[in-house]
């Protein structure tokens, strides 16, 4: 484990505190009250033990003197009161914006990662770092910062203070106020490495959460409840256990120090009684003492929220950093033309290292259908994949008219695409706002238009609130048919010249899969279509057939043409239709 102290780590919290420069006036602001309420505390105590001494000692002060001085303290009540909300607001306020610009940073860079990020990341981990990490780290800003802007000037002020009463007395006193970094020390480094368990075991925790979540009917079909409730507990445990030793370490740190505040007013007992002080000053004395001890209590746990708060911004910036595998060209063009024609020239593509597509090769022209077939783990969800840039080639290249994708704007050629796969994606939102997602700007009368070619509009009027029905958490309100044809309402509003259809009915009943196959249909005229079929029925009309195993191209052309070799796609052809009856 790191020590506290090391430059990775201080370079950690001065990357943390990079995020706060921007709101470098309002720290300065907050510092200038920190400043007042520091010295306001200290103007307090010189007030306090000047009205003891004219209470206590009527003859050396006249009525007037007191009252003069009585006034003096609700003024410096005021300044001290001022200069603490000041202070803290405009810290607080820079600690929460910090807050919101990580979280910010860390959704704009989750959506510039590649797909391939997703992969191999875990959805509740990714959750975790947006939000709970970010919310640890808010101590670590306006926390620290707050207490740095007000806790040293009154630490000055009350030091000066006591110098002034009693210069022996006070430094008797001082000594021990370094004995109390000690244990903040010894703890602080304890802190840190249970502050990043807990995060990760949080990270799981939410894991498992949105696991449960989403796939509640397969827990309940199986009877899994008791196990997932038993998982679920195992990792709140994991949490609760790092929770605690975090707060072990930081509740053991206040009972030493006051233990030794302690020891060092019964030394000041004594040394008051030999010295024989009056009243007035051995009454501020302690006060000042007393005083003191919330500036340094504050002052030595410092260390020990930046350990824990660094511990988060370590898995923060561990994601900002992540590389981004799919980036544009700084003279990238935008993709004005007409797709005439697209192409895959010796295309090879590994994940890892490990191979999946290998040399791969074929053009489909405008208008065109082009059909991947093969086994799971063939490559061809792969290989369109890499059409719209999910990922970049390994070799080769593909060429859009003779232009190479790599070469155009990542937002120019993914709006020459549209997509409809079998998973089909919605979102908590009305079916408007769903079919529109993706052309901004559509008005109502396009979307319901899109709706009625996708077949959906009937369904949809049959909604409670028609099109501005909201359709729940991935669309669950809907069936799976009705959700298909919101997708393809969706890519026909978007009216792209290229279309990727990841076999849409493979799913759905009979009469679903017709609605959907007729929207489909719909869709596809005049566009280029690459379509990867499951259902080798769907696809007997496509102008090119392209059959994979493991990453290649083995055989290629028309249905009937495949069937007549005998290869490859009849073999899978027949496995399909075996059992069907023929008449």
């Amino acid at each position: 484990m790191k020590k506290m102290g090391t430059p990775s780590e201080w370079a950690t919290y001065r990357r943390l505190l990079g995020f706060a420069r921007p709101y470098a006036g309002r720290i300065v602001l907050g510092t200038l009250f920190g400043i007042l309420f520091g010295g306001s505390t200290t103007a307090l105590l010189v007030t306090l033990k000047n009205t003891l001494a004219s209470v206590f000692d009527p003859e050396a002060y006249s009525l007037l003197a007191v009252l003069g001085v009585a006034v003096f303290l609700p003024l410096f009540g005021v300044g001290r009161g001022l200069g603490d909300f000041v202070s803290t607001y405009m810290l607080e306020w820079v600690g929460n914006r910090v807050v919101f610009d990580l979280r910010t940073a860390l959704f704009t860079r989750l959506q510039e990662l590649s797909i391939s990020f997703y992969g191999a990341s875990r959805t509740g981990d990714l959750i975790s770092r947006t939000t709970n990490d970010t919310q640890l780290v808010e101590r670590a800003v306006s926390t620290v910062l707050s207490d740095l802007a007000k806790q040293p000037f009154t630490l000055l002020g009350l030091i000066g203070f006591l110098l002034w009463l009693d210069w022996k007395l006070a430094l008797i006193s001082l000594v021990l106020f370094p004995i109390c970094i000690i244990p903040v020390a010894l703890f602080g480094r304890r802190v840190r490495k249970s502050a990043r368990e807990g995060q990760e075991k949080m990270a799981d925790l939410v894991s498992i959460l949105e696991e449960n979540i989403v796939g509640a009917r397969i827990v309940k079909a199986f009877g899994m409840e008791s196990y997932e409730i038993e998982r679920f507990v195992d990792r709140c445990r994991a949490v609760f256990t790092r929770a605690m030793r975090v707060t072990r370490a930081r509740a053991s740190v206040e009972p030493i120090i006051v233990f030794i505040s302690l020891v060092g007013f019964g030394l000041i007992l004594l040394y008051a009684r030999w010295r024989e002080m009056r009243f007035e000053e051995f009454f501020t004395f302690g006060a000042a003492l007393v005083a003191m001890y919330e500036p340094v209590k504050k002052l030595s746990k410092i260390h020990m929220n930046i350990q824990q708060s660094s511990a988060a911004a370590d898995r923060i910036f561990e994601l900002l950093d992540q590389p981004i595998r799919v980036t544009q060209k700084l003279n990238a063009r935008v993709f004005t033309d007409q797709v005439a024609r697209i192409a895959y020239e010796g295309v090879c593509f590994a994940y890892d290292e490990r191979p999946v597509l290998q040399d791969v090769a074929f053009e489909a022209r405008r208008g065109a259908c082009v059909a991947f077939v093969g086994s799971s783990g063939s490559g061809k969800t792969t290989l369109v994949s890499l059409l719209p840039r999910f990922y970049d080639v390994t070799e080769g290249r593909i060429l859009i008219n003779g232009i190479d994708i790599r070469d155009l704007t990542l937002d120019s050629l993914r709006r020459q695409i549209g997509l409809v796969t079998q998973d089909t994606v919605l979102f908590n939102d009305t079916v408007a706002h769903n079919i529109a997602y993706g052309t901004p700007g559509a008005d109502r009368a396009a979307i319901e238009d899109a709706a009625r070619r996708a077949n959906a509009h009937d369904f949809i009027m049959a909604l409670p609130d028609g099109y501005d029905t909201v359709i729940g958490e991935r669309g669950d309100r809907l069936s799976g048919g009705q959700r298909q044809r919101l997708a393809i309402a969706r890519a026909l509003l978007r009216n792209a010249p290229i279309l990727i259809l990841d076999e849409a009915t493979s799913a759905l009943d009979t009469e679903s899969e017709r609605l959907v196959q007729a929207a489909l249909d719909t869709l596809m005229s005049g566009r280029t279509v690459f379509a990867i079929a499951h259902r080798l029925s769907t696809i007997q009309h496509a102008d090119l057939i392209l059959v994979l195993e493991q990453g290649r191209i083995v055989e290629r052309g028309t249905h009937r043409d495949l069937l007549a070799a005998g290869g490859a796609y009849k073999r899978l052809y027949d496995m399909q239709f075996r059992d069907v009856p023929t008449g």
